[in-house]
């Protein structure tokens, strides 16, 4: 059930910015589970998704007198979370335990050291510049805010099957530039597939 329109997003993000509690309490019921969801498909962790969306919503109350109006709140909540998942691989370890489970074992080791999250994301985000459109419209909604892809069709007004198609086009394409600079598709797949 979406609790939140636009226009009265605004408003309940000045009051957020103002302290007031029931504007927060109604931004967490619209997006908490949306972005667990999203955590989730990352972490593959129930408990640490529960823990992401804590912390997110903590970070938003903390900074809530800084928030802006104008901006979406929506791809600010989603950013921050996005920002943790990253920080939470590079400080758990994760990619090492890819690299330890021999998936990647005949990528050379100064390779695997030059690559960094951020570097990849980095070049994943030019990538996705280079994508049509609607597709990287489809594609941001989906993998960077979450969007299921039945709310990314009703919210377009397109059909469940093209946003699948042009979800899976634009993997392709990313993958296969991946695989054309020789930068390890495994990192992607931590990344971007859930």
């Amino acid at each position: 059930m979406q609790y939140v329109t636009l226009r009265n997003e605004s408003l309940l993000v000045r009051n957020l910015s103002r302290g007031n509690l029931l504007a927060f309490n109604t931004l967490y019921k619209e997006y908490s589970g949306r972005l667990y969801r999203f955590a989730f498909g990352y972490l593959k962790s129930e408990d640490e998704a529960e823990e992401l969306v804590q912390e997110v919503f903590t970070i938003i109350w903390e900074k809530r007198a800084d928030l802006k109006e104008e901006l979406s709140f929506k791809s600010f909540l989603f950013s921050i979370a996005f920002n943790i998942i990253r920080k939470h691989f590079r400080t758990k370890a994760h990619l090492s335990d890819y690299f330890k489970s021999g998936l990647i074992d005949d990528m050379d080791i100064q390779t695997s050291q030059k690559i960094t999250y951020d570097s990849l994301y980095q070049y994943i985000t030019e990538l996705v510049d280079q994508i049509p459109q609607r597709r990287k419209e489809i594609f941001i909604k989906s993998r960077f805010e979450g969007l299921s892809i039945k709310e990314i069709a009703e919210e377009l007004k397109i059909s469940h099957k093209t946003v699948e198609n042009q979800l899976t086009d634009a993997l392709k394409f990313i993958r296969t530039n991946l695989n054309r600079e020789n930068i390890p598709v495994i990192l992607f797949f931590v990344l971007f597939v859930s």
